[in-house]
């Protein structure tokens, strides 16, 4: 841990915010999730999804239209169509985008339509990736790798920070386990941990811990109440009929119920959940000596 000089706080109150647009920062006392389906699919259902999801207190939209999948026969995303329909959502609904990159030669078009690159679990040691979003102007979900410890985790942020970017969004997503109830278990341990040991913010990722969607409001619940700055979860218009991740995804109306059940858990630990503003927007901390950086503008 002692090498991760960049991601360590440098001291107790040391905390990093990064934002996504002038009214979407994470880290701060406002809560961020960050919402909408595993794959993106095509125009219809991710108008369905946006105009739900923009009515209710999701701050960013999620799609993935590049797809890590076990088997190569499994639908593999729209590519760039899918990133020009997740744009059009943007500009339509006023939500920032995230979506997952694989290879270095999909970091460009990416970026000319995302506001925020993911790492996902499966890439999350595949250094010259790392190294390579280490160099853009966008900030980077890394989310924790499927058998990673902390400090391994850790370590992978770390890559990202010394090669020049600082707007590093950490994400606990659950581990694998001998038990196959749930598809991993989800360690709020860890996410405990990493607010002690780092100055970053630490998203949870409920949907690919449970593997079911029954056990994701709960499991959500759990994470703000252990220190989350916030939630990425899956959810799909007609979820039975998603094209991956069928069994975890929740309905439009289930996350607008779990939105409203989270207000109180938020309260209990001094956070909020609601309405977007920006009255916090003016800057954010780096982990670079405490450096005001004006937010990044979301791109088009």
């Amino acid at each position: 841990m002692l090498e991760a000089k960049l991601a360590m706080k440098s001291q107790p109150n040391h905390q990093t915010v990064i934002s996504l647009s002038k009214q979407v920062i994470i880290g701060g006392d406002r809560l961020v999730v960050i919402g909408g389906p595993c794959s993106v699919e095509g125009l219809d259902q991710m108008e369905q999804v946006a105009q739900s999801l923009s009515a209710i207190a999701v701050a960013a939209l999620r799609g993935g239209v590049y797809k890590p999948r076990t088997s190569p026969y499994s639908f593999q995303g729209m590519g760039i169509d899918g990133l020009r329909i997740l744009a059009a959502m943007r500009e339509q609904y006023g939500m920032p985008v995230v979506t997952e990159v694989m290879a270095i030669a999909q970091i460009e078009p990416i970026c000319a339509y995302a506001d925020m690159v993911q790492i996902g679990s499966r890439n999350m040691q595949n250094f010259e990736l790392l190294k390579a979003v280490g160099q853009i102007d966008k900030p980077v979900l890394l989310k924790r790798g499927l058998a990673a410890t902390v400090e391994e985790f850790v370590m992978a942020a770390e890559y990202i920070l010394a090669h020049g970017n600082p707007n590093v969004v950490l994400c606990e997503r659950g581990i694998r386990s001998f038990d196959p109830f749930t598809r991993n278990v989800l360690d709020l341990g860890a996410v405990i941990g990493l607010k002690q040991l780092t100055h970053l913010p630490v998203l949870v990722d409920p949907s690919h811990a449970a593997g079911k969607r029954e056990l994701v409001p709960n499991l959500a619940k759990a994470a703000i109440a252990a220190g989350a700055d916030g939630l990425i979860i899956e959810c799909h218009p007609t979820p039975e009929q998603s094209v991956s991740d069928a069994r975890q995804a929740l309905s439009l109306e289930a996350m607008a119920e779990l939105i409203t059940s989270l207000e109180p858990i938020a309260a209990a630990v001094g956070r909020s959940i609601g309405d977007l503003d920006n009255s916090s927007a003016a800057f954010h901390w780096t982990s670079y000596g405490n450096r005001a950086v004006i937010p990044m503008e979301t791109s088009i």
